[in-house]
């Protein structure tokens, strides 16, 4: 048998009472008695993904020819700018990451503006500050800059009569210190934003020789508004007006607080989950859950008796446990990564069937019940190691599959999968044992074939 059972037994009761306390609760807040401050608080709000809570998935793609040289460090810096920006329009647990070489996958469940998030995502972000000269052109026309191009390019186009005209780009975003939505005297919506010293040294020197004349500001080449430099701006900061409303303009905010990406992105696919069909996923994946627990603990306490009965309720504490660590860690739950837990559960029953078919093997042999018990577990744990192992190994393939090509579905269902078979270790090799153990020792069992279906 086992040592120490009522140990392991006071350890599985706390373990069950705590994941029940994570399962059934939506923060975990644990107050100081004395003050009544929290002494700790963590949300453990499940995480449901696009195909159960419905959203929006952004497959974006490189705008750029194929033999383009784009960096990894490009990639993710577009991905980080991706991340904040639907971070701070309030798009919660988006999941936005790097698929191969070119192409950046974005995940935004429960959203519900779409189209502003897609504009926002899209959008390059280059700001620019143009020098006009005293010729302004009007709002939502595009021009050519000087940015990026060489001196070659520029003197060029000059030659060329018919060539557009390149405007002098004075500065970029890149001098901005700090961007927000204000308001001015007529409660017009108008961007606020601080230079950094740099920027802001530019920016006096500039206003100050170019008195009267216009400077257009400029976002991804498109005018947004074209004021008139009536004095000296010396103080580091300034507004950027225009017809904008909330929306708008805590959009184009958004854009220039969390910089430019630092390379063009096209909308290669979008796809858009309703909640109503979320929601029906949802209930169907429970029922399919339910109704084959219900069948494996009848199958289990059925063929295999008294073991299988205790391998029944270890089962329902892996799922507790399962579940609680889950919503602990923050896992998004999705119909495949449902799927990678329920295979777990299997994972489970098989190394209890080993175990209970190789109790029942030395039972047949005459061994005592002390004795089978502990030969039914250290011969039936190398087949428990050498399949758990294998899924393990085949799950972090999979994982890796996942993040390389942006799949969310097979990295979802690689990681509930992968844990799922870690806690079922623990369960059917402690749980489970430490039960039967307790079982064994209390009911003195003498009639085994009656008990252990020899």
């Amino acid at each position: 048998m086992i040592r120490n059972q009522n140990t392991r037994l006071l350890v599985i009761i706390v373990l069950v009472i705590f994941a029940l306390w994570i399962g059934l609760s939506e923060t975990i807040y644990i107050a100081n008695p004395f003050n009544g401050e929290a002494l700790f608080e963590r949300n453990v709000k499940p995480q449901l993904g696009l195909d159960l809570r419905g959203g929006l998935q952004v497959l974006l793609e490189v705008d750029l020819p194929e033999d383009a040289d784009i960096s990894t460090e490009q990639m993710e810096v577009a991905r980080s700018v991706i991340e904040n920006r639907t971070n701070a329009l309030g798009v919660s647990e988006n999941l936005v990451q790097v698929a191969g070489d070119r192409r950046i996958v974005g995940e935004f469940p429960g959203l519900e503006d779409t189209e502003g998030v897609i504009n926002t995502i899209q959008q390059t972000g280059l700001l620019e500050f143009v020098d006009m000269g005293t010729t302004p052109l009007p709002a939502g026309t595009f021009i050519e800059t000087d940015y990026g191009l060489s001196a070659d390019s520029i003197e060029t186009n000059d030659a060329d009569t018919d060539a557009p005209t390149v405007y002098q780009t004075v500065m970029t975003g890149g001098a901005l210190n700090d961007v927000g939505v204000s308001q001015d005297q007529g409660g017009n919506l108008q961007i606020a934003f601080s230079l950094t010293d740099e920027g802001s040294d530019i920016f006096a020197e500039y206003t100050a020789t170019h008195i009267d004349e216009f400077l257009a500001i400029v976002l991804d080449k498109e005018i947004i508004s074209v004021p008139r430099i009536q004095s000296a701006i010396t103080g580091g900061s300034g507004v950027i007006t225009g017809q904008f409303d909330y929306e708008s303009a805590n959009n184009l905010a958004v854009q220039l607080r969390y910089g430019s990406l630092p390379v063009p992105l096209k909308i290669v696919e979008s796809r858009i989950i309703g909640p109503t069909l979320g929601e029906d996923s949802l209930q169907r994946s429970l029922q399919a859950g339910l109704i084959g627990i219900i069948i494996v603990i009848l199958f289990m306490g059925t063929y295999y008796r008294l073991p299988g009965i205790m391998a029944d309720i270890s089962i329902i504490f892996y799922a507790i446990i399962a579940y609680a660590i889950f919503k602990w860690i923050g896992v998004t739950l999705t119909l495949p990564g449902i799927a990678g837990f329920m295979l777990s559960t299997g994972s489970a029953l098989d190394a209890n069937i080993l175990v209970f078919e190789r109790l029942k093997e030395e039972l047949r042999k005459g061994r005592s019940l002390r004795q089978a018990f502990d030969m039914a577990w250290s011969r039936a744990w190398p087949s428990i190691r050498d399949s758990n192992a294998a899924v393990l190994i085949t799950s972090v393939i999979l994982f890796w599959f996942g993040s390389a090509f942006g799949a969310t579905i097979v990295k979802g269902f690689a990681l509930t999968l992968a844990m799922g078979v870690l806690i079922s270790l623990f369960s059917s090799l402690y749980i489970t044992r430490t039960l039967l153990a307790l079982a064994l020792d209390k009911l003195k069992i003498k009639n085994y074939p009656r008990w252990f279906g020899i």
